[in-house]
């Protein structure tokens, strides 16, 4: 029971773990043991000498006393292993969480009290769930809706971080994220709205990065009125013992140590993990929690929650309709910038200006282009490959790219849409094409306006570009409308004063590219794949794709 150095072994703290029995059979296995040595012991003391028997005295007070420190170690480990990992610490789901019975019908549907405002009373009584957000603004925006699901489902009160603009906060294990967060408040920097957006001494600490509410890009209304959630969080203790009551052995931690350690699924299986998540956390033994506060890590990931329910499906469908980006100035800038383009005009994103997105840069833009010949041209194979060999001859004689099968867009059918105008064109003398327009007649077509948003620097310049640029001469990007760019540039963040301008591009890139009578995007694009699913359906009064 001792290993050769005295102590305690850990593969017998782990059966204690999982047998307490173990402690018990142990005993009485070393009292068997010790019973029958004594009885050999008696059979021959009567011929030893009595040196030896002094010997055999010492050795039995020797055994008695490392077998009362063994049983002594025995308790102290299975206590200290109790005590220590049996509530507030991380628990792995796979043995605590997945329970039968999870997919019980009251943890599928979950009716919660209404706000009736938007700071909410807090009593004794209510439990919460909060999550860390990270990275750039659609992971956030994918974490937001997984946590609002779950909260309802869980019939918990969500606490609800800002938007975090600009330099991202970078995935990290739990513990690092979290110190991470409570170190990136910015709520003592009001003197940044003082700084003029343009001034070349303007603080780092007030350009880097900043937040602004939910509520200020999108209309959480319904939501607000389908369940609690309460902004304000600063990611510390300090906070949820001053604001909440809660206390330190009042929080269930759910930490992971990679982002794709834990999914949630509405249903019992013993089976791992389908998708690509290491481990599954039963939503219904999580449920049965009887802390106050259920603290969970990164929630970044459409398929990170696994549903068979329809009812709990249908409610992260209706959570993602409400995220279409609503705020009064963008709009009033995204509909200017539709106006000047006429209306009617193709729309395209082009990620190509970090990673994998602009190691892939070349394929990426090219299968684009391909993409929205064949959608909104018509286009056959042939006719594109004659087209560029003509527009391109410098290029290599070319293969069509391939097209993945988008499954889930297909299982959400949308109407068909108006033909496009034939005679579309921009509407504002503000603006005019960059290059002249074509006159063949085969060519016709591709003077209709095309709007790009991308991250590549100087995008019109970009030598990558060329492809769509010298295709369609009236290739605009959003510097070309700077009049309803710099309204933008007078807004600060409603949280820490920092100038809102720069951070506030891509918001008004998706909302004007998810305006065009057809939309490409780039594979694998959070920005796309939201635009697709979300802004660009929206906007055409479309069902939205619901993916995961």
């Amino acid at each position: 029971m001792l290993n050769s150095s005295g102590s305690f072994g850990k593969r017998n703290i782990g059966m204690i773990a999982r047998n307490p029995s173990f402690l018990v059979s142990e005993q009485v296995d070393l009292n068997t043991r010790a019973a029958r040595s004594r009885t050999r012991s008696r059979s021959r003391t009567r011929h030893r000498r009595p040196l030896q028997r002094s010997y055999d005295k010492q050795i039995t007070v020797l055994v008695v006393v490392l077998f009362t420190a063994g049983l002594a170690s025995l308790t102290a480990a299975y206590y200290f292993y109790a005590t220590t990992f049996g509530r507030s610490t991380t628990v792995r789901p796979l043995d605590a969480l997945v329970l039968p019975g999870a997919a019980d019908s009251m943890y599928t549907q979950a009716t919660l009290p209404v706000a009736s405002s938007k700071r909410l009373s807090v009593s004794a009584s209510d439990n919460f769930l909060a999550y860390l957000p990270h990275s750039g603004f659609h992971n956030q925006r994918i974490a937001l809706e997984n946590a609002l699901v779950l909260a309802r489902i869980l019939n918990r009160t969500l606490l609800l971080p800002p938007i975090r603009l600009g330099l991202p906060l970078s995935y990290a294990p739990f513990d690092e994220l979290y110190r991470l967060s409570a170190n990136a408040s910015k709520a003592t920097l009001e003197y940044c709205q003082d700084v003029t957006l343009y001034r070349i001494d303007t603080p780092p600490e007030c350009e880097e990065y900043s937040h602004i509410p939910w509520e200020w890009l999108v209309d959480l209304t319904n939501i607000r009125s389908e369940q609690r959630f309460l902004e304000g969080w600063n990611f510390t203790d300090a906070w949820l013992a001053d604001e909440l009551g809660i206390s330190a052995d009042d929080i269930f931690y759910l930490k992971d140590t990679s982002r794709n350690e834990y999914s949630f699924q509405d249903f019992f299986s013993l089976e791992p993990p389908a998708r690509k998540f290491f481990q599954s956390v039963n939503i219904g033994a999580l449920a049965r929690r009887p802390e106050r506060l259920i603290q969970i890590g990164t929630l970044f990931g459409s398929s990170r929650l696994h549903f068979n329910s329809t009812a709990n499906y249908n409610l992260r469908k209706h959570v993602r309709e409400q995220m279409a980006f609503n705020n009064p100035h963008l709009a009033r800038a995204a509909d200017a910038i539709r106006d000047d383009l006429g209306g009617s005009y193709l729309g395209v994103h082009l990620r190509i200006g970090d990673g994998v997105f602009e190691w892939n840069a070349p394929e990426i833009v090219r299968l684009a282009w391909w993409k929205l010949l064949h959608l909104a041209l018509g286009l056959s194979d042939e006719e594109i490959l004659a087209l560029e060999q003509q527009l391109f001859p410098e290029d290599p004689e070319p293969e069509p790219p391939s097209f993945k099968a988008d499954i889930p867009a297909l299982r959400t059918p949308h109407p068909p849409l108006p033909p496009f105008p034939a005679d579309a064109r921009p509407s504002s003398s503000r603006i005019s094409c960059r290059a002249p327009v074509h006159k063949s007649p085969h060519l016709k077509r591709f003077n209709a306006p095309v709007f790009i948003s991308t991250d590549a620097e100087s995008p019109a310049f970009n030598p990558l570009l060329f492809r769509f640029t010298r295709s369609f001469p009236c290739t605009f990007f959003l510097e070309d409308f700077p009049d309803s760019v710099s309204s933008l540039g007078e807004l600060n963040s409603p949280v820490d004063g920092v100038p809102l301008g720069p951070y506030l591009m891509p918001f008004l890139d998706a909302m004007v590219v998810g305006q065009a009578w057809q939309f490409v995007g780039t594979e694998h694009s959070t920005f796309s794949t939201f635009v697709a699913d979300v802004l660009w359906r929206t906007y055409h009064g479309f069902e939205i794709v619901q993916r995961g």
